[in-house]
């Protein structure tokens, strides 16, 4: 489990982050959903939409702590989102955001403290 932490700091560490929808701005196509958190993805990397990794960028250290595996079935895709010095609070608004729609689910796995 630790390599796979490790690794998705290799590529947060290798890769331009570009956060296009910053905390309390609307979604363009959802203006419902408010961005409790900065969000935004990784330049040059590759996501099932066809953009780059998605990354939500907390207010906390900035290290990977955890991700939110989703699944959407209006898109009929899935996807990874990069958690980026999130606090508890902040992961569970991004949880909430994930799960808010009978067509998107979303699962969080945080990162256990102490691991590399």
């Amino acid at each position: 489990m630790d390599d796979f932490w490790r690794a998705l700091e290799t590529l947060i560490g290798d890769s331009e982050l570009i956060i296009n929808r910053p905390k309390g701005t609307a979604h363009p196509k959802y203006p419902d959903l408010i961005y409790p958190v900065d969000y935004g993805y990784l330049k040059n990397t590759a996501s099932m939409d066809g953009g780059g990794i998605d990354v939500w960028m907390g207010s906390g250290e900035r290290m990977v702590n955890g991700i939110i595996c989703t699944i959407d079935l209006q898109k009929r895709d899935s996807e990874i989102k990069i958690l980026l010095g999130c606090t508890e609070e902040e992961k569970a608004s991004i949880y909430r955001v994930h799960n808010k729609t009978e067509s998107m689910k979303g699962i969080l796995i945080k990162r256990s403290p102490g691991t590399v």
